[in-house]
């Protein structure tokens, strides 16, 4: 659809992009081992623990895509006064990204979700969280912080978990500040907040959550009409420049709000782990459109940096390097 050598020089200016994501920033834990046997005390796996390794997760794993496209990056978000925290921040520092719009919440813990892995199954998930809304105090210091870098940005990315970081009163806050402000507002939404998003440049909901979010529930059979007619209707009802939903196999469609729909086919051979494809995705975009590309070239890089990530076990960032290597 658009000429490699365009896409290769969309590639060489992704590190002009300035970005600030704010959302959910948490710990991903992934213990690893293998099942011989049914524990006598309930029917449930015995999982003998032969590793455990860890992430940054949610907003954190965008900042590390981000990162990892040589993008120009700044992060708000909240963790608690805890030694995972503490770890996080230690994280988003060896990242090179400053850690000083991480607001440390003494009431909640950070979020973490622990994956137990067995044989390349994932046998349960343990998730260390609370999810009730920001205090008022919280809001006001991430909102001080992000009007204090307003005139630094190109855009803003809101990575949203549904852990209670993005709420409504911090979203209309946040509307204020931007008004009259050229910045572009993207969105990795929850169907449960996709009220709020009203009015912002572009959001990425999956096509589960687009068909929920559209209004469509219950709806188990996935045609190409009913994405279509989803998509209208999203675009619609947020009044947003375009949405992006994402397909898994069947790939992505955009929908702008000139009327253009455009299909873009899936390209990984293989899909061994999806763990944080949707954050590579919004990150790609964002950074690809924030540092000059057209929206099209940009959704086509993040189906491509998408294509990378799922097609590798563990593989959570995809650099300028593999992206410009899968153009050939």
């Amino acid at each position: 659809m658009f000429e490699k050598a365009s896409l290769a020089e969309a590639i060489k200016h992704l590190p002009k992009a300035r970005i600030l994501v704010l959302g959910d920033v948490m710990l991903d834990v992934f213990v690893w081992g293998r099942v011989n046997r049914i524990s006598p005390e309930a029917p449930v796996p015995v999982v003998d623990v032969m590793d455990e390794s860890q992430r940054l997760g949610g907003a954190a794993n965008v900042v590390n895509n981000l990162v990892s496209l040589e993008a120009q990056v700044i992060l708000a978000g909240v963790v608690g006064n805890d030694e995972i925290g503490k770890l996080l921040i230690k994280e988003v520092k060896k990242l090179g990204v400053d850690p000083a719009g991480l607001i440390i919440d003494e009431d909640r813990p950070t979020t973490v979700k622990t994956r137990i892995i067995a044989h390349s199954q994932q046998v349960v998930r343990v998730d260390k969280e609370k999810r009730q809304p920001l205090k008022e105090n919280t809001i006001k210091q991430l909102l001080n912080f992000i009007e204090a870098h307003l005139n630094e940005l190109d855009a803003i990315l809101i990575s949203d978990y549904a852990k209670g970081v993005i709420c409504p009163s911090l979203i209309a806050d946040l509307k204020v500040i931007l008004k009259n402000k050229n910045i572009l507002v993207t969105v990795d939404p929850k169907v449960k907040n996709i009220h709020l998003y009203k009015e912002m440049t572009l959001v990425t909901p999956n096509h589960y959550e687009a068909i929920q979010a559209s209004g469509f529930n219950g709806i188990t059979d996935v045609s190409e009409e009913l994405i279509i007619t989803a998509g209208k209707k999203l675009l619609a009802m947020l009044n947003s420049q375009a949405v992006l939903i994402t397909r898994g196999e069947a790939g992505m469609s955009l929908f702008e709000k000139n009327g253009a729909i455009t299909h873009i086919p899936a390209v990984a051979k293989k899909v061994y782990d999806v763990t944080g494809a949707g954050d590579t995705v919004i990150a790609t975009l964002t950074a690809a459109w924030a540092s000059g590309a057209k929206l099209k070239e940009a959704a086509i890089l993040a189906n491509l940096a998408a294509g990378i990530v799922v097609g590798e076990v563990g593989t959570a960032t995809v650099s300028r390097n593999q992206l410009l290597q899968a153009l050939t």
